[in-house]
């Protein structure tokens, strides 16, 4: 989903206004849990680039409804603190030529409680080169489905 209108987007600035992104993303997860379709179902956020960093600090508001995040190509950096107090499993996908993005999130990770940084090896940062992009959304797939399947066994037996 777009975390910002048309019109928003226009201003470049908006990309970059992580509170606004975050407070989208924690309508979402608010609305998925009042949905009927949707209420009973563990909740997974996929963020790229600022993006991901929107999903980490929503994480951190909903701490109780996400269950796991994965960050393509993501800025988790500009989560600022709440990277210290996110509980949800976290995935960072970077690609290997990505050189900046993949030192950010080497240091965001050692911050993260639970995080694992997957590399694909001769991406860059939008995942243009042949089968990358592929790689990275195997690896994002495999990751919700077993930290959602998971957490939802376990709750569904608490």
């Amino acid at each position: 989903m777009d975390l910002l209108s048309e019109e928003e987007a226009e201003d470049r600035r908006n990309v970059f206004d992580i509170p606004l992104l975050a407070s989208r993303v924690v309508e979402a997860i608010d609305w998925a849990t009042i949905e009927p379709l949707l209420r009973n179902l563990p909740i997974g956020l996929f963020g790229a680039s600022t993006g991901a960093a929107a999903a980490l600090v929503a994480a951190v508001e909903r701490p109780q409804k996400v269950k796991a995040i994965v960050s393509r190509g993501g800025r988790p950096d500009l989560a600022g603190h709440a990277l210290e107090h996110v509980r949800a499993p976290t995935l960072l996908i970077v690609g290997g030529l990505d050189f900046e993005v993949l030192n950010l999130n080497r240091i965001a990770a050692r911050r993260l409680a639970d995080a694992r940084l997957d590399v694909v090896p001769g991406a860059t940062h939008l995942f243009e080169e042949t089968g990358t992009l592929e790689q990275a959304a195997a690896l994002a797939a495999e990751w919700l489905a077993e930290k959602l399947a998971r957490r939802d066994r376990s709750e569904r037996f608490a």
